[in-house]
């Protein structure tokens, strides 16, 4: 009897343990607590969400923890990060405050005179994921929700962002849907900044600030640019090609491979986009907006990333999937 027991012990623990295991073919989460999520199809990275939590002890601790971020890895095997992370501010790194995929804003102004860049970190502003709401996934997509509050150099929440992010399954790249809504308690949010360091922007891996100048190319409605060429609007040029941008792709070499990222700009998103491209791959636009009670900012982004290049045409069909 007592080895029967022992043999119905063994047998429900070798099932719990097959029920623990990932899918084969499907998407599940893997959480690293207290510091970052992982999304997988089967055991194949698809996507990272740092959301360690701020830090603010030192200046260092803050610095690599003042903003959550998306991470995305190689469509084929997912052992490639294809997008910058969360690195000291050291000249071995450039610009390590552009993290993977992004969202803010360097000239925020409310309340008496207030000021914050949540873009930077600057002055102790950070924001921070309270908490993960929602995660679900199967083997057609997943989806992951999450709270965020934006906080101003004394502490004090004076926006709130709930952030969702739903990958689908694909078989030839990876398709990223980035929507959020963006909402405030006080009278008046001013948002506000630059190209370079406001909106909704995707940054590559570290590697391509090594080899941009030699390997990296934009493309774009209008056609394919220069290796090491790049577009950016400017107050006194105000170039038409930058602004209101349906789609914009960044070709880029990491780990001797070629990738292609193509961000969408939903047509819904507020207007003018001022747009900002960089070789070292770091691009996406910006706009200004008042946020208030009344007035919460939306917004909808697709990100699509594959090996190789791409064409126009394929670009263009990508853009019209998303906003059909």
């Amino acid at each position: 009897m007592k080895r029967l027991s022992y043999s119905l012990g063994a047998l429900f623990l070798s099932i719990g343990l097959l029920s623990a295991q990932a899918p084969k073919d499907a998407f599940h989460f893997e959480e690293t607590k207290g510091e970052y999520v992982d999304l997988k199809y089967g055991d194949r990275e698809v996507l990272r969400f740092v959301n360690k939590p701020r830090d603010g002890a030192t200046k260092d601790t803050h610095y690599m923890s003042f903003k959550p971020f998306h991470q995305v890895f190689d469509p084929k095997t997912g052992t490639v990060n294809l997008s910058s992370g969360a690195h000291p501010l050291t000249k071995d790194f450039l610009f390590p405050h552009h993290r993977g995929i992004f969202f803010g804003f360097n000239k925020i102004t409310y309340g008496e005179k207030q000021t914050a860049d949540i873009w930077h970190g600057t002055n102790n502003v950070y924001s921070n994921v309270d908490k993960i709401v929602e995660q679900k996934a199967d083997a057609k997509s997943a989806t992951q929700v999450a709270d965020i509050s934006w906080h101003g150099s004394d502490g004090k929440t004076f926006a709130e962002e709930t952030r969702t992010v739903v990958v689908p399954h694909t078989t030839d790249g990876t398709q990223i849907d980035w929507s959020t809504v963006l909402t405030t308690k006080l009278s008046k949010v001013r948002l506000d900044g630059d190209p370079q360091h406001a909106g909704f922007h995707f940054r590559a891996n570290q590697e391509v600030s090594k080899n941009g100048k030699e390997k990296t190319y934009y493309l774009r409605p209008d056609g394919k640019g220069k290796v090491g060429e790049t577009r950016n609007w400017d107050a006194k040029g105000k170039d038409a090609k930058t602004v209101n941008l349906p789609w914009n792709a960044c070709s880029f070499v990491v780990a001797d491979k070629r990738y292609t990222a193509v961000r969408i700009n939903h047509p819904d998103n507020p207007k003018e986009t001022r747009g900002s491209e960089r070789d070292y791959g770091r691009f996406g636009d910006y706009f200004e907006y008042d946020l208030t009670p009344d007035h919460p900012l939306k917004l909808k982004y697709r990100v699509w990333v594959q090996e190789g290049e791409m064409t126009v045409e394929q670009c263009e069909a990508k853009a019209k999937e998303f906003t059909k």
